[in-house]
């Protein structure tokens, strides 16, 4: 039976391992098990952070909104309520950008809404 040498495959797996970890501080960089263990960790980081990026993105967009809504008159939850029922379908990162760069359209998306919200109320006997 011939023997079989795994020294090119090996030797590609191991570049492989040790391009993606050239940025890294010490043997972490240098030694394939140390590199290894490194690279996996890390990639199980930016796989998190790429989740937890979009909640802290959401989570600026409603303070900045929540701003522009006092500085008009109303609650955040109100704001969006009223928009909900006045079926305007413009998700958050429009609106903050809206109420950054033009605050007189976000204005009349405060006066929609406001206008919706008293228009549904229920008549009190």
């Amino acid at each position: 039976m011939v023997r079989i040498k795994s020294s090119v495959a090996r030797r590609k797996r191991h570049k492989k391992v040790l391009k993606e970890t050239k940025g890294q501080f010490g043997h972490r960089s240098k030694r394939f098990s140390q590199a290894k263990r490194s690279l996996k960790k890390g990639m199980a980081y930016a796989f998190r952070d790429r989740k937890v990026k979009k909640r802290l993105y959401k989570a600026i967009w409603i303070v900045r909104i929540s701003a522009a809504c006092q500085e008009a008159g109303i609650a955040y939850s109100r704001f969006i309520n009223g928009l909900t029922k006045a079926k305007v379908a413009i998700n958050r990162k429009v609106l903050a950008d809206l109420s950054i760069s033009s605050p007189a359209t976000f204005k009349q998306l405060v006066k929609l809404a406001k206008a919706t919200l008293t228009a549904k109320m229920p008549k009190q006997a």
